[in-house]
């Protein structure tokens, strides 16, 4: 829709093998004229990651209007406290664009909900998805990665496959076990996958409604292709939680534990509608952000073959020759640093946008009633006073017991508003990368750019084609 409008993005990517330096692929910063509000409203359409200037990239908190607007930047880790922790009711509340381009597809969801829907369904969630829970599903995510790399053995030596995909559906798989008890199969998790990506393509990345006075934003078009991406979502999802309240769910699964706590809780108002919103949440969630994450990985491995070395030396110091399991989790330090490094350079959900209920002061702005709060950790992780040669992968910066200061390094948002589901998907993402990475290196097809792009999560612009290689 309108693609003849969108802007180009220059891409800066640096190697220097001898010096064991990697600069990974990212939007030069932008050089446009000052006081052009269009343009730079069509380039944040094309790409939010490429609007950014130099000056942005440093501990601060700025105010611009767009159209008569107020957009504040809030980029310190103290701001960022004040909005997501100490004022996050006045702050709780999702930007009409988030909003808008998810309520077609999940409803009153946990992840664009506010209020007393958000309070009353956050416990629940959080309970089923919590740390003390991760071991019970080690077995799943282990037997499931374990599967693909068995996948890809079949394949041959040289293989080419898309990351994107394969890690998509792999953690798509993941999550099916783990939330609805059972096996979806290839072909509905690829369905909801595809669903998934091209609803991402569909929605535009900019609620024009909003800027032009509409507090709310204005409704998304849903147009007939965009229908059919959110039914084949929807049709999956409905007959999994029709199969459990008919009696043929697995005891165990996530969604098993939301209609058992309605049975015991009738208050909790959790309809065939609001389970199928709160599965949808929990699912996109859980296996879109994790995909992704592992996909940026084996990209930034694959431009760092000294970091490959270190993380392969490590599986076979801690797992021998045997598949990694959960409980090894905990001395994969260098799979973990790498997974950091890589949510640090890449953030799934690259801006933590919210829309202020009532006005405020953060730092020395006064922020208006409706204004756009944004923190982007696109640009906060890519701090020099915060993160030196923040350009750089180098995952060594997350190793031993130095920690990023609070409120500098917030893949998983940060605040009452944390992602439930932090400690599931960094295990998740740790224990495939290893598993994967035990067999086989990957590397980028050749004469392939990789492009970040955003849309409502970070990924590579037309994905990522690579070549499979057994160790």
């Amino acid at each position: 829709m309108l693609a003849w409008l969108d802007q180009k993005t220059e891409i800066v990517e640096h190697t220097d093998q001898s010096s064991r330096y990697f600069e990974p692929a990212h939007a030069a910063y932008y050089s446009g004229k000052p006081g052009q509000p269009l343009k730079l409203m069509l380039q944040a359409r094309s790409d939010f990651l490429s609007i950014w200037r130099r000056a942005d990239y440093r501990e601060h908190v700025a105010e611009f209007k767009l159209l008569g607007r107020q957009l504040i930047i809030v980029n310190s880790p103290e701001a960022i406290r004040y909005v997501v922790a100490k004022r996050h009711e006045n702050f709780e509340r999702k930007t009409p664009q988030m909003r808008r381009a998810l309520e077609y597809l999940l409803g009153d969801g946990l992840f664009i909900s506010d209020k007393e829907t958000w309070k009353q369904r956050r416990p629940l969630v959080s309970d089923i998805v919590h740390k003390n829970r991760v071991p019970a599903f080690g077995a799943i995510m282990q037997s499931t990665a374990s599967e693909l790399a068995d996948r890809w053995q079949s394949l041959g030596e040289g293989a080419e496959v898309n990351a994107l995909f394969e890690m998509a559906g792999l953690t798509a798989e993941i999550i099916s076990r783990s939330v609805f008890g059972n096996d979806l199969g290839e072909e509905s998790a690829n369905a909801v996958t595809e669903g998934f990506a091209s609803y991402q393509s569909l929605v535009d990345s900019v609620n024009f409604g909003y800027f032009l006075g509409f507090d709310e934003g204005l409704p998304i078009i849903r147009t007939p292709s965009l229908s059919r991406s959110v039914k084949r979502i929807h049709r999956i999802i409905d007959q999994v939680i029709e199969d459990h309240l008919a009696g043929k769910g697995d005891n165990s699964s996530m969604v098993e534990l939301l209609i058992r706590r309605q049975q015991r809780n009738p208050e909790l108002k959790l309809d065939v509608v609001a389970l199928r919103n709160e599965a949808a949440t929990i699912f996109m969630a859980g296996h879109e952000t994790t995909a992704a994450t592992l996909t940026w990985a084996w990209y930034l491995l694959a431009g760092a073959p000294w970091v490959e070395e270190a993380v392969h030396a490590e599986i076979e110091a801690v797992c021998g020759d045997r598949v990694p399991s959960i409980d090894d989790v905990a001395r994969l330090d260098w799979c973990r640093a790498v997974i950091e490094e890589t949510l640090r350079l890449y953030p799934p959900v690259p801006i933590l946008a919210r829309q202020a209920a009532e006005p405020d002061q953060i730092g020395d702005v006064k922020v208006r009633k409706a204004a756009l709060v944004l923190i982007v950790p696109w640009i906060l992780h890519r701090t020099d006073s915060l993160f030196p040669e923040p350009h750089r992968f180098h995952p060594e910066r997350f190793l031993g017991e130095a920690r990023p200061a609070p409120y500098s390094y917030i893949p998983f948002a940060a605040g009452p508003r944390v992602c439930p589901g932090l400690q599931f998907g960094l295990t998740e993402a740790i224990l495939c990368l290893a598993i994967l990475a035990q067999r086989f290196r990957v590397r980028i097809r050749d004469g392939h750019k990789v492009q970040p792009q955003c849309r409502l999560t970070l990924r590579p612009r037309d994905g990522m084609p690579v070549t499979l290689h057994r160790r």
